[in-house]
């Protein structure tokens, strides 16, 4: 038996790590700003003198999704699932004499600032023309853009009912509830998976309406790789956890057997 056991409780520590690494990373990129990335090509003197009024426009509370979306385009800008960023001049910039706005600022004088994103603005409607509320409802977008925001805390609140059922199941020093433990790793999973998939339509469908300016590249960023990994370790502890439940169980009614007869 002690053989067994050994393989067991290794599948299942491996288990558990791989589940801890994946809610940790999961827990990191639902909290950073760097799922989507943009990068100015031009140089930032256009952005010293407009600087100002960017900036108004980005943290305004009826900054509609063109407005925010522009100025992620001019200013660096870093979306994350919760909250915007855009790189903007120290203030010295916006109340400095014309005769200095023909400088672009040098870079330590730009200050990187971010707004959160509401409640109310995750389950807000997208429009199909963004920022024009007569053009109708983008409904392909505003699901995709709801999904994103709420999947990323099922798949970390499947894994945390897991991990109790985990803890049960060292209580009671039974093998069978980390078949439960597997399946709901399973199930968050899928919905990273789905995150995922989400963010990455979501992305595409905008700058399908908002094509992004010459000189300006996007890229998705690590908190979205974060997400990206998470998903695989999650499938690899579920794996993990059905199949040391599994055979043990095999193995046990073959040993009742075997006794019996």
């Amino acid at each position: 038996g002690a053989m067994m056991d050994n393989r067991f409780a290794t599948a299942l520590v491996i288990a558990c790590v791989l589940s801890l690494i994946s809610t940790i990373y999961m827990a990191a990129s639902i909290g950073t700003d760097f799922w989507y990335e943009y990068h100015t090509l031009s140089p930032a003197e256009n952005v010293s003198e407009a600087g100002r009024s960017i900036w108004e426009e980005f943290v305004s509370k009826d900054a509609d999704e063109k407005t925010y979306t522009d100025a992620l385009f001019r200013c660096n800008g870093t979306v994350g699932l919760w909250r915007r960023c855009i790189t903007v001049p120290k203030n010295s910039h916006w109340y400095s004499p014309p005769a200095f706005s023909f400088f672009p600022p040098p870079e330590s004088d730009m200050t990187t600032n971010c707004i959160s994103f509401s409640l109310s603005d995750q389950f807000v409607e997208k429009y199909i023309e963004p920022g024009n509320h007569n053009s109708g409802t983008d409904l392909n977008r505003t699901y995709l853009w709801r999904l994103q925001f709420l999947l990323p805390f099922v798949s970390i609140g499947l894994m945390c009912f897991g991990a109790l059922i985990g803890l049960c199941a060292c209580a009671c020093r039974s093998l069978y509830p980390a078949i439960a433990t597997g399946v709901l790793h399973f199930l968050a999973g899928l919905c990273t998976l789905g995150l995922v998939g989400c963010y990455v339509a979501g992305i595409e469908l905008l700058h399908r309406k908002l094509p992004l300016p010459e000189d300006v590249r996007g890229e998705f960023g690590w908190s979205f790789c974060l997400a990206c990994v998470s998903a695989p370790l999650q499938f690899m502890a579920a794996a993990l956890f059905i199949w040391a439940a599994r055979t043990n169980r095999k193995e046990f009614t073959l040993l009742k057997a075997y006794r019996v007869a």
